[in-house]
């Protein structure tokens, strides 16, 4: 597991993940409809929802608040970056399987 949460001057994210196999995404960050350069700010969603599906993760993303569309992508990208980051770090303090059920 991972989570991680990200401010950016005036907004607040969260992101938490579950490498599970079991690929799902849940997003609520309403970002609004406009161009970050050439990016299409509303495309961020259509990216995290396929990297959970083909990298079979369970993704949780929270725009708790944020008005500036610049920093609520932003913050999104940093948070499940680093919750996904955290994930996959290998925990020195465990050994063995990193799983309740001792499997994978």
């Amino acid at each position: 597991y991972g989570d991680a949460t990200v401010p950016m001057d005036e907004t607040l994210v969260t992101a938490a993940v579950d490498v599970s196999g079991r690929p799902f995404c849940v997003w609520h960050a309403e970002v609004p409809r406009e161009m970050l350069g050439t990016f299409n700010a509303p495309l961020a969603e259509e990216f995290w929802r396929a990297v959970a599906s083909n990298a079979g993760l369970t993704l949780h993303v929270v725009c708790h608040y944020g008005r500036n569309t610049h920093h609520m992508v932003e913050a999104i990208f940093k948070a499940a970056a680093r919750a996904l980051r955290q994930a996959v770090e290998i925990d020195p303090r465990a050994s063995g399987i990193p799983s309740t059920k001792g499997v994978l």
